[in-house]
């Protein structure tokens, strides 16, 4: 009886290990050695992983892949190498329970403009200027290397509106604030227009794409894929995040979260540059009600548009490209408001509440599948 022939890849790896002895005993290639097992296991490992999302995507709809991959990410979460992240990527599978927006992150924004308002003596006057006072406290995370809160600096002061800005340690990027007041609006009619993306189509003139891709049903979180056109010369942008938005008529404040995410229907295209440090955070609080003239905001903004231009550069385009982002938001409130044109009520559809951790998340009626792109390999301008 003869013994079983090696297969083809452990043939190779045998004798490339044997090599690799030889050499060692020529002069010391055992890390060598070792170093060329551990390539071999982890492509063992790899390859596996593509079988088994290979072998589930053949016997399972779409669907029941959610639930089972869901499943298998609160059950390995935690552990060393995030198993469950791998699979997920390798299914295709947008994987909400680590990526959906919590209570807590509209809630921290909430308590930051409550903040502001009780630093400011003026903002229950009518007719006075809502002028808060410089912040002092910081959004987490924006620390220096001795884990003091950077300050703020002011950048513009106008009648109706103030920009701060400060240094995100570590990097090159400023993050943004700005606090402003609208009287000839409605915050419903304002906070309508910002999450209308087929309407921002038709005033935003930089927008080359917007779409929602997925939506989720525990907490209303949608994730939207977005492309925008960038001042020449520099080639257009795409963002891919997810936003919630959360209306609370006791409290009479209204507020949008949004950040940068990873999403397996949007690779990345060699059209655009993907950017994947974006944040914002924006708090409305009517003056009277949501349907009534007179609101105050507040916008929290950061993101890593991946330029090779010098931080004065960013920092300037920034400071006054959301001064006019600000303004076209605001006319097209105003053309709504004035030309009667439609635009969806998102406080009288507003998703539902988060109550207890449901399984599923089903994918929005607008996702389109994307083609099959590899990342870009276009130099950032």
């Amino acid at each position: 009886m003869f013994p079983r022939r090696p297969p083809a890849g452990l043939a190779a790896w045998l004798v490339g290990a044997a090599a690799a002895g030889r050499a060692g005993a020529r002069g010391g290639g055992l890390l060598a050695l070792l170093a060329n097992q551990c390539r071999f296991v982890t492509g063992l490992r790899v390859r596996r992983a593509q079988q088994i999302a290979q072998l589930y995507g053949r016997l399972y709809s779409e669907s029941s892949r959610r639930v089972l991959l869901g499943r298998l990410w609160r059950r390995l979460r935690g552990r060393p190498g995030h198993a469950s992240a791998l699979m997920a990527a390798l299914a295709g599978v947008f994987v909400w329970d680590e990526e959906r927006i919590r209570e807590e992150e509209l809630q921290r924004s909430i308590d930051e403009m409550k903040r502001l308002e009780e630093m400011s003596g003026m903002f229950r006057s009518s007719g006075v200027e809502r002028h808060p006072p410089e912040p002092k406290s910081q959004t987490e995370g924006i620390e220096d290397s001795g884990g003091k809160e950077q300050p703020w600096e002011m950048v513009m002061d106008k009648k109706h509106f103030k920009l701060w800005r400060r240094p995100i340690s570590g990097t090159h990027l400023y993050q943004y604030r700005v606090f402003g007041t609208y009287t000839d609006v409605t915050p419903r009619q304002f906070f309508n227009v910002q999450l209308d993306t087929e309407y921002r189509k038709k005033w935003d003139a930089l927008v080359i794409k917007l779409e929602v891709i997925e939506r989720d049903v525990v907490s209303g979180s949608e994730v939207l894929h977005w492309v925008t056109h960038f001042p020449y010369p520099m080639y257009s942008r795409d963002y891919v995040y997810v936003r919630r938005y959360s209306v609370d008529e006791e409290n009479n404040v209204m507020v949008l979260v949004s950040r940068a995410v990873e999403h397996p229907s949007v690779p990345e295209s060699p059209e655009f540059v993907r950017v994947r440090s974006y944040e914002s955070q924006m708090v409305i609080r009517p003056h009277k009600s949501f349907d009534e003239n007179g609101f105050d905001y507040l916008l929290t903004y950061s993101d890593n548009p991946q330029t090779v231009f010098p931080r004065y550069c960013v920092s300037w385009m920034v400071s006054s490209g959301m001064p006019d982002f600000l303004e076209k938001l605001h006319m097209a409130t105003l053309k709504a408001k004035n030309m009667e044109i439609k635009v969806k009520d998102y406080i009288s559809s507003k998703p539902l509440e988060v109550g207890s951790e449901a399984k599923a998340a089903t994918p929005s009626s607008e996702r389109k599948s994307e083609g099959s792109c590899g990342p870009a390999h276009i130099e950032y301008a």
